[in-house]
């Protein structure tokens, strides 16, 4: 399996007063984990988005959380390329502390132009590297 994992530290401003963890606040690590993967695939998103002009919205997610995550605590975001679509992409999530999995997200993105903001297939060479990333086995797909 292909995946990017980010490890990342719960800080005080990512929960709440009982200092468990906020879950807008999970979103918002969460973008910054897609957003580390694009660059790692070698399309940051300031290329992607100010020069190409490509925006990369997510169309859909989905959440479960299966226990509480706390300030101070290191939980490890490991994503994987499920399938690429003509113009979506989906995302798995597992994110974990020292104790197990904490919650798991499905993620679709969509490939639009910032400039009429429609829905555009992937261009050919983001696609490749998007595809030589998909997950072995399982259900990953190309279409």
């Amino acid at each position: 399996m292909k995946s990017f994992s980010f490890d990342r530290e719960l800080r005080f401003g990512d929960c709440d007063p009982s200092g468990i963890a906020y879950f807008p606040s999970y979103l918002n690590i969460l973008n910054g984990v897609v957003e580390e993967f694009w660059a790692g695939i070698g399309f940051p998103w300031p290329e992607l988005i100010t020069i190409r002009k490509i925006g990369t919205p997510t169309v859909h997610l989905t959440c479960d959380f299966s226990r509480p995550s706390k300030f101070g605590d290191v939980l490890s975001f490991e994503l994987g390329i499920s399938k690429v679509g003509g113009s979506s992409l989906h995302l798995g999530h597992v994110i974990s502390g020292a104790d197990g999995v904490r919650w798991r997200a499905h993620q679709i993105l969509a490939a639009t132009s910032l400039v009429d903001h429609r829905a555009i297939p992937w261009p050919d060479d983001v696609r490749a590297a998007l595809v030589a990333h998909l997950q072995v086995g399982g259900e990953a797909t190309v279409s």
